[in-house]
């Protein structure tokens, strides 16, 4: 088969492909551009946003697991005012979507940076209400239903761009809090976030990570971000951004069958840099191999 079509459409935006980059595993991209042409990818979701500069957790905030890793960085980063000078003025010179995550400690925090990014040259927000190594704000936000609507309301009025809420795996119902987002008017939502988890060092006693706890990401927690895709896609009728220990083009494939409109890859990039490439070669194998015209027609077509 010679022509098939990898192109997406999430919130009205289209997308050349729907692979993009899990926020905070690839900065905004300047780093990784030294390996690959970004160009490639369908987007790039940006580290988290704040209003203010973020110094982020103390260290160490790393730590490598069985399956995965744990980080408890802290969400660090410069604040909006350097993000819009430096991070954005070099992507806007690339051909790839660009999906900026923001986070906040308060609802205001989060409206300080929506309100900022409302006329720049940016595609979508994703809006970080899920992060469980942030002591105040988001993990709070993202496990009530009521304070997942109240957030995505205040927000939704705000807006230029499309919002699309990141939803945590750290509740007892995903489908609850998807729709929460959904009613306050959500024009899509992404998950999984990170599994809170723990690591001690038994010859020291110690905790490995100063935070005690970070969130857990990789190739163990994939399975449940399949599960939780699917039970959102089944709950709700607005897109999804599908992650969750996405290392092959078989893990994106089957996000994309649980419900997943797009995919974003994380840190897998920190095992091989241009494994969002690799990625993307392989679903157009499959594609090719099934004789897919259309990417979307997987969207959602596992059979029941």
């Amino acid at each position: 088969m010679s022509n098939y079509s990898t192109e997406v459409s999430f919130a009205g935006i289209r997308f050349k492909n729907p692979i993009t980059t899990a926020s905070g595993t690839f900065g905004s991209g300047m780093e990784y551009g030294e390996f690959f042409d970004i160009d490639a990818l369908g987007a790039v979701t940006t580290k988290g946003v704040s209003a203010v500069p973020w110094e982020g957790n103390p260290t160490p905030r790393v730590a490598e697991v069985p399956g995965g890793m744990l980080n408890a960085i802290g969400l660090q980063n410069p604040g909006v005012d350097v993000f819009i000078k430096r991070d954005l003025a070099f992507l806007k010179e690339h051909d790839t979507g660009i999906i900026v995550n923001v986070c906040g400690h308060t609802l205001e925090e989060y409206l300080e940076v929506v309100e900022k990014l409302a006329d720049q040259p940016v595609d979508m927000l994703e809006i970080n209400i899920s992060c469980p190594n942030v002591k105040n704000g988001a993990l709070a936000f993202g496990t009530d239903p009521d304070m997942v609507f109240k957030v995505t309301d205040a927000i939704k009025k705000k807006a230029a761009q499309p919002v699309v809420m990141k939803l945590s795996p750290n509740v007892t119902s995903i489908s609850e809090i998807a729709k929460a987002a959904e009613s306050a008017g959500a024009d899509g939502i992404s998950l999984i976030n990170t599994i809170t988890g723990m690591k001690i060092d038994v010859e020291r006693q110690s905790f490995v990570l100063a935070n005690k706890t970070g969130g857990m990401s990789g190739a163990a927690i994939h399975p449940v971000a399949v599960r939780m895709v699917y039970e959102a896609a089944h709950a709700v009728d607005i897109p999804i951004i599908g992650m969750g220990g996405v290392m092959s083009a078989t893990d994106a494939i089957e996000l994309m069958l649980a419900g997943a409109t797009m995919v974003a890859v994380g840190c897998a990039t920190f095992t091989k840099p241009d494994i969002a490439l690799d990625i993307l070669g392989g679903i157009e194998d499959y594609m090719e191999r099934h004789q897919i015209g259309d990417i979307k027609d997987i969207i959602g077509a596992v059979k029941e």
